[in-house]
């Protein structure tokens, strides 16, 4: 039998919107997994999909950089958020993310590259730890290109040109209108900052992550009695309005929500002068998918005192 502590309870509860004893009942019946803890819940209708990014915990900045078809973004995480304010960290990531440019979005290769103001950029970052005293990473980098189109951009909790708290590139194929294609580009940026969609469609959905929510939906529904042959119709209808909430095409777009953004992108064609694809798109947002280092400060008062 699993030893089912009140932290467990307390991070199932915030994952899932599940009262306290559902929490610790659900955690008692599969033995302490989360994850399956999670499912049990939603299975009993008690739980929400479980919110995956969880809390925010690292600290830094977001930087983007584009040129002319080409765009990156890049995450520098440091320890606090005031850090984020320190006119040379932000220096530090907007040079970072103008190196990865050219470097490429493979987080070594960028280390090893040269620093506009000398030496390599894992050289410069070592170097401002020293200067402002606080442990620095670049922890990831993504690059999106296109032949023929643009790459447009979108900055969330802006603290400065290109760098922020969410930062979005969303690549969009086309031979139409530059400027038409860049104010499209941007508002479908916006719509990933706000909306977060896992994928660009259904085929883009890994099969584990469609596997599990079939499940969920399979159980739900023959727990409610129903035939075999009307529970697979519920399953159907119930991927369905998966996708819609989170595919990028099929989402309500935030700009009109009585469309999908796929329908929008379509409407913009007359605009633009030619077909629009959407050929891809990268959210990074600050810390997601760390765990955040939780303390007790009064236990920590406590302790340093002696007490």
């Amino acid at each position: 039998m699993a030893n089912i502590t009140a932290g467990m309870v307390k991070e199932l509860r915030e994952k899932t919107g599940a009262g306290m004893m559902d929490c610790k009942n659900a955690l008692g019946e599969v033995e302490g997994d989360i994850e399956a803890a999670i499912d049990w819940l939603r299975k009993k209708g008690l739980a929400k999909a479980a919110k995956k990014a969880g809390r925010v915990a690292a600290e830094g900045l977001i930087g983007l950089a584009l040129a002319g078809t080409k765009g990156v973004v890049v995450e520098v995480n440091s320890e606090t958020d005031f850090v984020a304010r320190n006119e040379q960290f932000q220096a530090l990531v907007r040079n970072i993310a103008q190196v990865a440019l050219a470097a490429g979005d493979d987080v070594a290769a960028i280390g090893a590259a040269a620093y506009p103001a000398g030496g390599t950029v894992s050289e410069a970052i070592s170097s401002a730890v020293a200067t402002i005293g606080e442990h620095m990473n670049l922890r990831r980098a993504k690059e999106l290109s296109v032949n023929a189109g643009v790459v447009a951009s979108y900055i969330h909790g802006s603290v400065g040109e290109g760098l922020g708290k969410i930062g979005v590139l969303v690549a969009l194929e086309s031979t139409g209108k530059a400027d038409e294609l860049a104010a499209l580009g941007r508002q479908i940026a916006m719509h990933v900052a706000a909306a977060n969609p896992q994928a660009l469609d259904a085929a883009g959905i890994d099969a584990d992550v469609v596997a599990r929510e079939r499940g969920v939906l399979a159980e739900k529904a023959k727990a409610s009695g129903k035939p075999d042959n009307v529970v697979e119709k519920i399953v159907e209808s119930g991927l369905k309005t998966f996708y819609k909430e989170v595919t990028l095409v099929e989402q309500a777009f935030i700009h009109e929500p009585s469309k999908t953004v796929a329908q929008a992108v379509k409407e913009s064609e007359g605009k633009v002068g030619a077909p629009v694809k959407i050929a891809g798109f990268v959210r990074f947002a600050l810390g997601e998918g760390v765990e955040k280092q939780e303390s007790d400060f009064a236990a920590e008062v406590a302790a340093a005192a002696g007490a």
